[in-house]
């Protein structure tokens, strides 16, 4: 079978590409909105075409990649990337997330753990306790 006569779901295509690292996490992702598929939300289950573009947002980040080819097995990281290209906007914007992070600019907020003393009490008075 050649490529156009394949057809292959968008979140296993998204497994193979190794965005996500289940089939479950890229149909959750696609369900959430986190996936566009030519600026339209769709379902885990459509199909893909070689030449598709992909917006892809996990956490920080958004690729905007073009399908290059398609496949249903996941193989090694390098082959992985020989699946799709990236535009060279998107990288930019990913690279200087990356740093901006690393610098600490921007942090990811952190949740703190447990609660204070006093930060106990503030929840005890909020709970009417």
């Amino acid at each position: 079978m050649s490529d156009a006569e394949i057809r292959v779901r968008i979140d296993k295509w998204l497994w193979a590409a190794r965005f996500f690292k289940t089939r479950s996490l890229a149909a959750q992702a696609i369900e959430a909105g986190k996936v566009t598929l030519n600026d339209e939300r769709v379902k885990p289950a459509k199909a893909l075409a070689i030449g598709d573009r992909l917006v892809i947002r996990i956490e920080l980040y958004e690729w905007s990649i073009t399908v290059r080819t398609l496949a249903q097995r996941r193989g090694p990281p390098t082959g992985a990337r020989e699946l799709y290209t990236e535009d060279d906007a998107s990288r930019e914007r990913r690279m200087a997330a990356m740093a901006k992070r690393r610098e600490g600019v921007d942090p990811v907020p952190e949740h703190g753990g447990r609660p204070d003393k006093k930060q106990r009490r503030i929840l005890q008075r909020l709970r009417g306790h």
